[in-house]
């Protein structure tokens, strides 16, 4: 090894065949979902129609540890262990005493961190009997992981995405339909929920909320059918901590140890997948890296969203969780950014901010492709929208070293590569991107549907 080094690779045999949960170690437990009816704690028995089991169980454990199944690993071998980079160009570029790594997801089929959750998901509904999975997607990297992943084991796959990522992203309509899955633009007329919102606003650019109504109304309907999330949930967070846990491993290959972790948030799973196993490293007392979310300016929900019990959808048919919420009813600016265009955080997530494990911040689309440039211009490798985010956080913080004569080491996650998101830098590189003001009158009408508890 030489100080020259910039990639870290790990074998295919050291896959981590356990995923690991923070709940146990966090200092207080996350308060419960809680029956939208009842305002009582969810039990098994209320999440029955949506999930199997299997996902149930790992929805409410207390375990420390769950074991990857072998069905599961069979197809991560596919792709993982994704690589930690050095970004030692984009620190030249910068002339900063910082070091800068990445976590570089983007080498998954789905082409995003995403396939980590979305293939234990089809595994389990198929062992329990599953025939069809209905989902929602933003950016679209969601849909075609799961369409993915149910084709690794004969699935049908029904995929709602959110009409103005519709309308952006023509390529990722066609790649969820080389995978097999059928695809509707949301909000649709094929729900209760989609007829309502259109009834209400023909013109509706749509929100992940909404697309969420419509895949759990298709879902509910059906006995062969389950219902599959792509973030914000327990059980799906859980799952991507495979990659913190390589990213460990990965650091100490480079000796280094994190001084700064950043992550984008928009539902909060690439966030806790790169940063709940180094959260618990800091909860041990064996590093003490600062830990910070990243967020777009137009949908802030830790920075501007209140911590209350909110539903996950918009027309209210989820369990209440307790989050950081713009409120079910908030419809975000269609930002290129599609992934991170979510009314709530994950309530893990948003429990380890309120226990000020984590701090926040946002940023505007501006900057964020700005540093996107940057980083493919020096690294290679043109980022999707929504880890730009990151890359400017971690080049605020490498500026910060700069001035301050300090060498920190940066970690973010990549979670995905941009190369079907040409019409977001077609827009910024015509000067025709902008940033969006979110206004308090916009957040106060969202947070107005939000039910007191």
């Amino acid at each position: 090894m030489t100080d020259e080094r910039s990639t870290f690779l790990l074998d295919e045999t050291q896959i981590p065949t356990q995923w690991y949960n923070i709940v146990p170690d966090l200092p207080e437990p996350p308060p419960p979902p809680l029956h939208p009816g009842t305002h009582e704690p969810v039990g098994p028995d209320d999440l029955a129609p949506l999930f199997p089991q299997a996902l149930i169980e790992q929805e409410m454990t207390t375990e420390r540890w769950v074991d990857i199944p072998g069905g599961v690993l069979d197809v991560y071998r596919i792709w993982r262990p994704s690589p930690l980079v050095r970004a030692r160009r984009l620190e030249k570029l910068l002339d900063t005493p910082a070091k800068i790594y990445f976590k570089y997801e983007g080498v998954s089929p789905a082409g995003s961190h995403k396939p980590n959750t979305a293939v234990p998901q089809a595994w389990y509904n198929h062992a329990e009997g599953v025939q069809r999975l209905t989902t929602e997607t933003g950016a679209g990297q969601w849909g075609t992981s799961l369409a993915f992943a149910t084709a690794q084991y004969g699935m049908d796959c029904e995929v709602w995405q959110v009409r103005s990522s519709y309308d952006q992203k023509p390529a990722r309509r066609t790649m969820m339909e080389i995978y097999g899955a059928t695809l509707h633009a949301s909000p649709s007329e094929l729900t209760e929920a989609g007829r309502g919102i259109l009834a209400a606003t023909p013109d509706s650019p749509g929100s992940l909320g909404i697309a969420i109504s419509e895949a759990v109304e298709a879902a509910v309907g059906r006995e062969d059918t389950r219902y599959a999330l792509g973030s914000v949930l327990n059980h799906v967070l859980l799952h991507q901590t495979v990659i913190g846990e390589e990213a460990l491993r990965q650091l100490e290959m480079a000796g280094d140890t994190p001084d700064v972790l950043v992550g984008c948030t928009g539902g909060g799973s690439n966030f806790g997948g790169l940063i709940f196993p180094f959260l618990r490293e800091k909860l041990a007392g064996r590093m003490d890296p600062t830990i910070r979310c990243v967020e777009p300016a137009s949908c802030p929900t830790l920075t501007r969203g209140e911590y209350r019990y909110d539903f996950g959808d918009a027309v209210g048919m989820t369990p209440l969780m307790k989050m950081h919420t713009l409120g079910h009813g908030f419809v975000p600016d269609p930002i290129h950014a599609g992934g991170l265009r979510y009314h709530g955080m994950a309530p893990l997530v948003s429990h380890v901010y309120e226990l000020g494990l984590a701090e926040a911040e946002s940023i505007g689309q501006v900057e964020c492709f700005t540093a996107a440039l940057m980083f493919a211009r020096t690294q290679g490798i043109v980022p999707a929208p929504e880890p730009t985010h990151a890359i400017a956080a971690a080049i605020r913080e490498a500026q910060k070293c700069k001035e301050e004569g300090v060498s920190r080491t940066i970690l973010t996650a990549l979670c995905g590569h941009g190369h079907l998101d040409m019409g977001a830098y077609e827009s910024f590189l015509a000067g025709r991107m902008t940033d969006l003001d979110l206004s308090d009158e916009t957040i106060r009408e969202a947070m107005a549907g939000v039910p007191t508890l």
